[in-house]
């Protein structure tokens, strides 16, 4: 069993996983002080009895890594994962200075398409492994050089972004694509491996500037697309593809089981979804919305 968790933050990304090993990861931050006693308390009690905590940083935008300081300051953040990058910024916050401080210190690895790293995934005797790839950056692509050399330009931080996978043996798999463009995305699809997964978080919190393009999309034939929380006319809603959107479950969280995934929202006015979903009658958490059996073959209007 493995719980992988949106939360609701609102402008902004932060997930985590609960593997189905010794593992816990954090994937981008977003908090403010309404919010970060909570989310900190959260992760606390749900990588408890965890050997192994991560923090993987898909890009130095500040909707993604606000708050980095308290979180590192709470959980003392020793695995810091992100790509290796000289960004800087005009405005230096607190948490682009944790993220440098990071980014640049003995904690940090640096990942790029295809890297293996003891525990994120590769077992050994001491522990098994998280079930995280990384798919890009190719640091001997063009377009990807042009992106480090604009966010070292502090120019713009989008395209520097990296893509995770996580999949479960069996099982399902996720996608992070950070924040993306949609132009960007056609630019290297030639330059990354892309296969059937479960569940995407749309790039750009769903906005239409980051849409997940056909020629990625049909290569996913994603089961559910996953829309993050901005202003309903920048999104874009993926027609012909099952959605859950942010802005209307607020925390969603998946509970992976062999091979199905049930899922729950926060917002106890959300409601099911068995039109659209399979009822598999469960409880786990507060908010049971739906399920799916997890896909092994193409579909054909993928």
């Amino acid at each position: 069993m493995s719980i992988v968790k949106s939360l609701s933050v609102g402008n902004g990304d932060m997930f985590y996983i609960k593997h189905n090993s010794d593992n816990f990861t954090i994937i981008d931050c977003c908090l403010s002080p309404d919010n970060e006693e909570e989310i900190v308390e959260e992760i606390r009690n749900a990588s408890s009895g965890k050997g192994i905590t991560r923090f993987i940083s898909t890009h130095p935008d500040e909707d993604h890594f606000v708050g980095l300081a308290y979180l590192d300051d709470q959980l003392n953040l020793r695995n810091f994962y992100c790509v290796a990058n000289n960004a800087t910024k005009d405005v230096v916050t607190e948490s682009f200075e944790r993220y440098c401080q990071l980014r640049d210190s003995d904690r940090a690895y640096h990942v790029y398409k295809g890297c293996s790293r003891r525990w994120m995934n590769q077992n050994n005797e001491e522990r098994g492994s998280a079930g995280i790839n990384i798919l890009w950056p190719d640091t001997a692509n063009q377009h990807y050089q042009a992106a480090l050399q604009e966010a070292e330009e502090a120019i713009a931080f989008n395209n520097m972004s990296l893509v995770a996978r996580y999949s479960i043996e069996n099982g399902a798999s996720f996608m992070w694509i950070g924040d993306l463009e949609t132009d960007f995305m056609e630019n290297i699809v030639d330059n990354i491996v892309l296969e059937k997964t479960t569940i995407v978080f749309a790039p750009h919190h769903g906005r239409n500037s980051g849409k997940v393009p056909d020629s990625w999309l049909v290569k996913l034939d994603p089961q559910i697309i996953v829309i993050g929380e901005a202003p309903s006319r920048h999104l874009n809603y993926y027609t012909g593809y099952e959605k859950i959107t942010q802005n209307r479950a607020w925390d969603i969280t998946f509970d992976a089981v062999d091979n199905k995934v049930h899922m729950y929202a926060s917002n106890p006015n959300y409601g099911t979804r068995f039109d659209e979903f399979d009822n598999e009658y469960q409880g786990k958490f507060d908010g049971y919305f739906g399920s799916v059996t997890v896909e092994t073959e193409y579909t054909l209007d993928g």
